[in-house]
């Protein structure tokens, strides 16, 4: 790591996206809300996360499509500062504008070449009902969003994990699959931690990925089963 004419080691922003579901099936079965509790809970974890690795400073935003697409945060905001709005659905399921919009902040500038990988974390419950063929081909053409490490969360069994796959883009990198509210808050705290933990280190642990990947992307949490095992319900 290059070290600043003062002697300290050059901090490198790593922007965190979460690209969120906010369409009128998602206020079926508490889904929003579940959501919503979700990622307010994760945040402390995640400001853990960040305050040890001096070398990263993580900056948060936050992105919802329903009818049309939105920033909720729309400016980087270092993850001390994050508070995240609660989300109301509406509508449709305009997932391939939620994707250009993130793109445009993908572009340099924006951004800058001493970024880390971003983490984009998108959270669906069904299928896009816009163009979402162009709002990939969109992302995937910057190149901060081909480097970007891709996580999908599956809501319910009507999401459509095919289209969530092609975001991810990596065939050994699933989508998380959350049939309930405890599943739900596991996924989010796994991609407030682990994730940023791996994309917020250094570029040695990259050696030997997969072609395409430049973030090592940890195993996802197993779900509990037997008699501890949460009833799906969505």
């Amino acid at each position: 790591m290059a070290k600043r004419p003062g002697g300290e080691l050059a901090t490198r922003p790593l922007h965190f996206i979460w690209i969120a579901d906010c369409s009128g099936s998602m206020s079926v079965d508490g889904k929003i809300q579940s959501l919503n509790t979700a990622i307010r809970e994760a945040l402390p974890h995640m400001r853990t996360v960040a305050n040890e690795n001096p070398n990263a400073e993580v900056l948060v935003r936050s992105l919802a499509f329903g009818s049309g697409a939105q920033w909720q945060v729309s400016q980087p905001t270092p993850v001390a500062d994050f508070k995240w709005t609660d989300l109301q659905t509406n509508g449709l399921t305009d997932m391939g504008l939620g994707l250009r919009m993130v793109a445009e902040q993908l572009q340099m500038p924006p951004m800058t070449d001493r970024a880390l990988p971003p983490v984009l974390v998108l959270i669906s419950d069904g299928q896009p009902t816009d163009d979402f063929s162009g709002g990939l081909a969109a992302l995937m053409r910057e190149p901060w969003g081909k480097k970007a490490v891709r996580i999908a969360i599956a809501i319910g069994e009507d999401a459509d994990t095919e289209v969530l796959q092609r975001f991810i883009g990596h065939a050994e990198v699933k989508p998380l699959q959350a049939n309930n509210p405890e599943t739900l808050v596991r996924h989010i705290k796994w991609v407030s931690t682990a994730v940023l933990k791996s994309a917020s280190a250094p570029a040695s642990q990259a050696a030997g990925l997969a072609a395409g990947q430049n973030v090592p992307i940890p195993a996802p949490p197993t779900a509990p089963t037997g008699p501890q095992a949460p009833d799906d319900v969505w």
